[in-house]
């Protein structure tokens, strides 16, 4: 009798566990749903924002008399003047916005960066459309993932959630946030998997947190937005398998151009950051003047690059211009990221791939015109290759590549050259970017408590 009375209570206490297991579950699952509407709200109405701030923008720049100086005064005003407020924003009421906050949700995974979503939300969102609309080589998908995770932070804060779901919660929003910045839902998943694999906790109901934000943000910006390609190309047919070994080429060059691209991106955070404020002050000023002349006289060589993208394309430029177009947006994504406003690395990435990749299909098909008809293919493959060496996550870029332009008959090639980019970054010892700027973050705090401490 007593032993049954045992048994009977394990059984009660099992069945507790599960239908209190179960209800947690089913609560994560209901909260990722609603940090995916909210996610692709906010990604939506970001981009729409963008858009007519770009549009204000380029009234600015293309409505002016060339002879007459006195018009130049406006667009000039313009990108000082947003660059000016979008830093102001982020060092006077959240530091932590600034660039593209991937960084900090690895850290808030980890627990070794709080999560001031009260803050984050509005100063990232408006300091966003700033430093975006001022002309700087930005990308919108670092201000959506960190929205999208500090969305999911704030509905763990606000309706007083279980603990255990703030990672999956957090990781679910950065992934509808990046689905949300380029109708990527895949893509969206697949980065938090391999990303931020060190940081995610891996279970099926996170896993399915994520699946859920991403499809459900992915589902809201289409609805407001459309649902085309991000980027509108040809969609071309896989190569002859006798010109594969050109990719394996072009990879090993994207695996320098994105170890040169992730020491110097770092080298200028430090030397933004050592300045004293009078000369950053003076050089915030000169890289507002610089990004406004340039917009007025070659708008391609500004801007997050999806207007680049199109003209490269359309065979716009020459291959001489093409290479002045690779080498300025390469100095000045770099520039812009590294003066502190917010914005992703992603699109300005994305366009230093393609024009990469078109100069060397270009020049390829000058030695090989019998097995190169479409020198575009190589365009396309750079996106992915540039992505792989720099952020070492592939299979990532792979997927956005495809997603951001239909081209499913390219996962051959856009293997190759992502492995192989990948790789060979990894052998020159070369971190993955966000692992790098947030190990960089945590000794910068380090350092500033060390000198409290001291004072």
């Amino acid at each position: 009798m007593l032993k049954n009375r045992h048994i009977l209570r394990k059984l009660n206490k099992s069945n507790y566990r599960f239908l209190k297991n179960n209800k947690q579950n089913n609560t994560l699952i209901l909260f990722a749903f609603i940090v995916g509407i909210l996610a692709g709200g906010v990604g939506a109405i970001f981009r729409i924002v963008i858009g007519k701030m770009e549009v204000i923008r380029d009234f600015f720049f293309t409505n002016i008399e060339h002879g007459n100086i006195t018009n130049w005064v406006m667009p000039v005003l313009f990108s000082v003047i947003s660059i000016g407020l979008a830093l102001f924003l982020v060092k006077r009421f959240a530091p932590e916005a600034g660039g593209s906050g991937i960084q900090e949700i690895e850290g808030a995974l980890d627990k070794t960066r709080k999560i001031r979503w009260q803050r984050i939300l509005p100063v990232k969102f408006f300091a966003s459309i700033l430093s975006l609309g001022s002309g700087l080589l930005l990308g919108r998908e670092g201000p959506t993932i960190h929205l999208g995770a500090n969305i999911g932070k704030m509905l763990e804060d606000v309706f007083k959630l279980s603990d255990k779901n703030e990672n999956p919660l957090v990781s679910a929003g950065a992934a509808a946030g990046l689905a949300s910045a380029f109708n990527a839902p895949l893509a969206g998943i697949i980065f938090v998997f391999e990303e931020m694999h060190g940081h995610f906790k891996y279970n099926f109901y996170s896993v399915a947190a994520i699946m859920i934000a991403s499809g459900t943000a992915d589902y809201v910006v289409r609805f407001f937005i459309g649902s085309a390609p991000v980027l509108l190309i040809d969609i071309f047919q896989c190569p002859e398998l006798t010109s594969l070994w050109l990719f394996v080429l072009l990879g090993l060059f994207f695996g320098v151009v994105g170890f040169a691209y992730n020491k110097l991106l770092v080298s200028t955070l430090d030397f933004f950051t050592k300045m004293s404020k009078y000369r950053f002050v003076i050089s915030i000023v000169l890289i507002g003047v610089i990004i406004s002349v340039l917009g007025i006289l070659f708008p391609d060589l500004i801007g997050g690059g999806y207007k680049t993208i199109k003209d490269v394309f359309d065979h716009s430029f020459t291959f001489k211009f093409l290479i002045i177009i690779f080498v300025v947006r390469f100095a000045l994504s770099i520039i812009s990221y590294g003066i502190g406003v917010p914005g992703g690395i992603f699109a300005p990435m994305l366009a230093l791939g393609i024009t990469f990749g078109m100069i060397f299909g270009l020049t390829m098909q000058h030695f090989f015109p019998e097995i190169i008809t479409r020198p575009e293919i190589f365009a396309v493959v750079g996106m992915g290759g540039i992505f792989a060496s720099t952020v070492r996550a592939p299979l990532t870029g792979l997927i956005l590549v495809v997603e951001m332009t239909s081209n499913y008959e390219l996962i051959l090639p856009l293997i190759i050259t992502t492995v192989i980019s990948s790789y060979l970054t990894s052998t020159f010892g070369n971190q993955p970017i966000y692992s790098t700027l947030l190990n960089r973050t945590l000794l910068l705090d380090e350092a500033k408590k060390k000198k409290k401490t001291v004072v």
